[in-house]
């Protein structure tokens, strides 16, 4: 019997076709105060790795690992329901509060002062939420006060005598959360919330002018408001706000693994049809400045089962909360979604994986034990260390896959980037497909002289393989080698369900 042919794929890269310059902020997180995402996450005293501040070095250890530039917080649902005041000052003099959101006890011993120490920490910009849904213009103005206020006022006085004499200059700011959302405290119509947030963006912008403000755009394309949603909400806010923000979650539904590992292609669409809604309302009110997007929610996130098991009956403090254990599978969807938000740089400017520790994150933590790395860690990881430069426009071919949701889907997804300055060419690259090899060739012609430094590969025989406290390397990036650039080519094989990075450097 004659052998099966191999799946060939093929890709060609060429430094003239620049998409945008790879952003920073494409790799940020999310802190909310959901589940133990906070307490026993980024902030356990008494843990043995505490600082004084009862900030887990561990943790941030791991975080700055992970390359995360860009946070968000405190929200998230949590958002709408919270009071930024309770979160500063004198811990003992705070007080212990409902969360309705998560149906949580928050003691708010961790506030705005504990995070904005915490980034400073760790490395990272502040992103904030303001409460649009049970507060409003008021309450975001003097949050911005206290917050970026030099001195000589009764709220930046404020911060100065809780210990902090400086601003905190924070620059990005998220006005509210998820306002299409009946599940939202605050649930607003588009008219209710655009004014709402217009009214707010030219207040906090009388204050400080320089600031980056993100409008809530739908939390999801099933939503039955989507782009109707958008278009409404930029009509009033369009000349007040910078970004729009995108949140998408998957998972796998009843097995259907091929299309989940095809997730991407829904990202995709959906940041098509806000570009497309954005620039429509450019055009009719006559706009010059393109809107951009920040994509502050995105991730892998089991929700069926969450909601199956709903949030506590008791009102308890850090209950754990969607600790999804992610497994290779997993890991390569994640792998997938950022090479899509790295292709569309020229719009998406900002992101968010949501979120950092322990609640639908990379990062988990056992309180009073250790902290560990799941399977998603890796993609973002190695993604946030090595795209530099400007993103690249790839022409690929490959063989199509055809799943339930998506129908035919190229099994290879890629892109690249191209550090000039560096002389450092990075491809990333998914094999989506559960039986196939892909045989990849990749067209060099327009590097010439660039050689491969590093192949590194995340794969596993089990898709459900996971990673765990008792085995916490069990599924992580190997380095293969066996592959060379030949006349202007490089070959490799990209094994089924896995994620690939490819290193290139000019020889010197």
């Amino acid at each position: 019997m004659a052998a099966a042919e191999p799946v060939t794929a093929t890709m060609h890269i060429d430094p003239a076709f620049v998409v945008a310059p790879v952003r920073r902020r494409t790799f940020g997180s999310f802190v909310e105060h959901m589940g133990r995402c906070v307490y026993t996450g980024i902030y356990e005293p008494g843990h043995p790795e505490a600082d004084e501040r009862g900030l887990r070095r561990d943790v941030l250890d791991l975080v700055r690992e992970q390359g995360v530039t860009v946070v968000r917080y405190p929200g998230g649902n949590f958002v709408s329901g919270y009071r930024w005041e309770d979160g500063v000052g004198p811990r003992e003099q705070r007080p212990t509060r409902l969360d309705p959101a998560w149906h949580s006890v928050e003691t708010n011993e961790f506030g705005l002062d504990e995070f904005m120490t915490w980034a400073e920490v760790a490395g990272v910009e502040p992103m904030m939420a303001v409460n649009l849904g049970t507060r409003g213009p008021q309450e975001a103005m003097e949050l911005l006060e206290y917050a970026n206020h030099p001195g000589g006022t009764r709220l930046s006085d404020l911060r100065r005598a809780h210990g902090r004499e400086k601003p905190y200059g924070i620059r990005m700011w998220c006005l509210g959360n998820e306002m299409d959302g009946p599940w939202q405290l605050g649930h607003q119509n588009a008219d209710e919330y655009g004014r709402k947030a217009a009214e707010t963006a030219r207040a906090m912008r009388m204050i400080d002018p320089d600031l980056e403000l993100v409008a809530c755009g739908s939390s999801g394309p099933d939503m039955a408001t989507f782009g109707s949603w958008e278009a409404t909400i930029l009509e009033h806010t369009y000349d007040q706000v910078d970004f729009v923000s995108a949140h998408l979650y998957h998972e796998e539904l009843d097995g259907d693994l091929d299309s989940f590992l095809a997730s991407s292609v829904q990202m995709d669409n959906f940041i098509s049809d806000i570009v497309a809604t954005c620039d429509h309302v450019r055009a009719k009110t006559r706009q010059r400045k393109r809107m951009n997007i920040s994509f502050d929610e995105w991730n892998v996130w089991y929700m069926r089962e969450f909601l199956q098991h709903g949030v506590p009956g008791e009102w308890v403090r850090a209950p754990a909360l969607s600790e999804d254990d992610y497994t290779l599978a997993d890991a390569v969807v994640v792998g997938s979604l950022l090479i899509t938000l790295l292709r569309r740089s020229d719009r998406v400017t900002a992101a968010c994986q949501a979120q950092l520790v322990n609640t639908i994150s990379g990062i988990r933590a056992e309180a009073g034990g250790p902290a560990w790395r799941q399977t998603i860690f890796y993609p973002f990881a190695y993604t946030a260390r090595h795209a530099r430069g400007e993103v690249l426009r790839v022409e690929c071919r490959a063989p199509l896959m055809t799943t339930a949701k998506y129908g035919d889907v190229p099994m290879l997804d890629a892109v690249a980037t191209h550090d000039d300055d560096a002389d450092a060419l990075t491809v990333f690259a998914v094999n989506r497909s559960r039986s196939e090899s892909l045989a990849l060739g990749v067209d060099l012609r327009a590097f010439p002289g660039y050689q491969l430094a590093e192949r590194c590969v995340l794969t596993d025989p089990d898709v459900r393989a996971a990673n765990t406290s008792a085995r916490p390397d069990r599924v992580r990036p190997r380095s293969v080698s066996g592959a060379a650039v030949d006349q202007g080519r490089l070959e490799v094989a990209l094994p089924p369900v896995s994620w690939s990075m490819l290193r290139l450097a000019k020889a010197r």
